[in-house]
């Protein structure tokens, strides 16, 4: 199996460098590296092109940058990774080892929040906890087969191919596009998170508060339950 690393970006030039740093460190190596773009205004694709990576530029929009990203990758089996988020050395292995399993439809790393003076255990367990207590209260029938609702944060993995059967992420999504896709691929098999650290930049904690930041991401969620879709983007300010 082939490995493609997608990253969706827009004006990540202050985090990206940290991720180039983390995958020139990978063993073994990615089939590829490809960076989508959403109409970045700084030095994000040149940071992209000059590391070796493939770039692509694609509309704005987490979700259709995926979508483009996974249709024009090479490899069988394709990560989004952000921009802010730094994986272990083994994480090309990692994600083939996991699924090898053919019961195993998507799965994700376990993410750790930290920033450059701290690790904010208290986001990373609310983080783990939502996991699980997020279908149980949107998708129990889905909670009750084993289903984790997995986040952007995450470094989410899966076939390209089921991707693309399962009609990739829902084009209109700004955020919550990843539990949309467990919803989607809970019909093919598990959604897992594997005990494998992936750490992620705390720059919303930071600007924003530990307790606000939680509680936006509580009622980001819930109005993703909801089907309030549309009100989304607007309780969840960029900190870029």
């Amino acid at each position: 199996m082939s490995v493609t690393l997608l990253v969706p970006t827009l004006d990540e030039e202050k985090a990206l460098p940290h991720l180039v740093r983390a995958f020139e460190k990978l063993d073994p190596r990615p089939l590829e590296i490809l960076l989508v773009d959403g109409g970045s205004c700084d030095q994000t694709t040149r940071i992209a092109r000059d590391a070796g990576w493939r770039v692509l530029d694609g509309e704005k929009g987490r979700a259709l940058q995926i979508n483009l990203g996974v249709k024009e990758a090479s490899g069988d089996l394709v990560c989004v990774v952000h921009a802010d988020t730094v994986p272990p050395a083994d994480m090309v292995q990692v994600i083939e080892d996991t699924l090898a399993d053919p019961s195993v439809a998507l799965a994700s790393f376990t993410p750790v929040i930290r920033g450059p003076e701290k690790t904010r255990w208290g986001t990373t367990l609310h983080n783990w906890a939502k996991t699980w207590y997020a279908p149980l209260i949107t998708r129990p029938h889905l909670f009750l087969r084993g289903v984790r609702l997995l986040f952007g944060d995450h470094a989410m993995f899966f076939r390209r191919e089921d991707f693309l059967a399962v009609g990739g992420c829902t084009p209109g999504d700004a955020v919550m596009e990843e539990a949309d896709l467990c919803v989607k691929f809970a019909r093919l098999g598990r959604v897992r998170m594997v005990a494998r650290r992936v750490y992620t930049s705390d720059r919303r904690i930071a600007a924003w508060g530990p307790l606000k930041a939680n509680w936006i991401y509580f009622k980001v969620g819930i109005l993703w339950a909801v089907g309030l879709r549309h009100r989304m983007a607007r309780n969840y300010p960029d900190v870029r």
